[in-house]
């Protein structure tokens, strides 16, 4: 069984439809209420931010499932402002849900992944690796998702639970459709400011949740990725491979 959180749109959607399509059981679970989640994929609403709301979820996992395979920490939150207006009830309403979440899921899930030889899936961001002007909270938060997977592959590995990151770049989802919009007047420029990121992408598009989904689902498989642990893998399209200066 795999455990997808945010699992309500974007990324979080798409892998829980890849997944149930490939013969896993599936729970998601997000703070958003969902009415329309693929078949095969039951839900459960929960804030990850909130150890307690984690702790019932886990406690329903051991009794009514009692198996868990993979755990996907997709859930995220973004927000565009510069450093010096960011202010600390803000940055931290961003890390208490892209990175101390994955820490606190991840330590529920322990127990579960490791009684099943399992793995988990972190959702990291370009923006980690390299970034823009008005986003530090947020690559910050990313950043540390990286720093957390690899040491959670230390310490997980001696139980036999691989843990990895997928990084994706610029994925047509409602949170890089909403970045888009911020300052811009009408449709038709949110349109043309898409086209023209894609455009800057070596691949010449942005990326689907689809094919973030696809790179989720081959490092979860305890088959197809068994010796790959403590990784990042990039799903950007290029885009990092470019010299910035150039």
């Amino acid at each position: 069984m795999a455990l997808i959180t945010g699992a309500a749109r974007g990324i979080g959607r798409a892998t829980a439809a890849k997944f149930a399509a490939n013969g896993w059981e599936v729970l998601g679970v997000d703070r958003l209420e969902v009415a329309d989640l693929p078949d095969g994929v039951d839900f459960w609403r929960a804030d990850i931010s909130d150890r307690e709301a984690i702790a019932a979820l886990f406690d329903h996992l051991g009794q009514d499932r009692g198996r868990l395979d993979a755990l996907v920490n997709n859930a995220g939150v973004v927000l565009t402002k510069s450093i010096l207006e960011t202010n600390e009830s803000e940055w931290d309403r961003v890390h208490s849900t892209n990175l101390r979440a994955v820490f606190t899921v991840s330590q529920l899930a322990y127990p579960f992944l490791k009684a099943a030889k399992g793995a988990i899936v972190n959702l990291g961001s370009v923006h980690a690796l390299a970034t823009s002007p008005d986003i530090g909270a947020y690559a910050a938060s990313k950043g540390g998702v990286l720093a957390l997977t690899r040491a959670m592959a230390l310490e997980f590995g001696g139980g036999g639970v691989r843990v990895n990151a997928v990084v994706p770049g610029a994925v047509d989802t409602e949170m890089l459709r909403e970045g888009l919009s911020r300052g811009l007047q009408n449709a038709g420029s949110r349109e043309d400011e898409r086209r023209a990121l894609g455009a800057r992408i070596p691949l010449g598009r942005i990326g689907t949740p689809e094919e973030i989904a696809s790179a989720i689902l081959f490092l979860a498989d305890g088959q197809l990725s068994s010796y790959i642990t403590g990784q990042s893998l990039v799903v950007d399209g290029g885009a990092l491979a470019r010299l910035g200066t150039e």
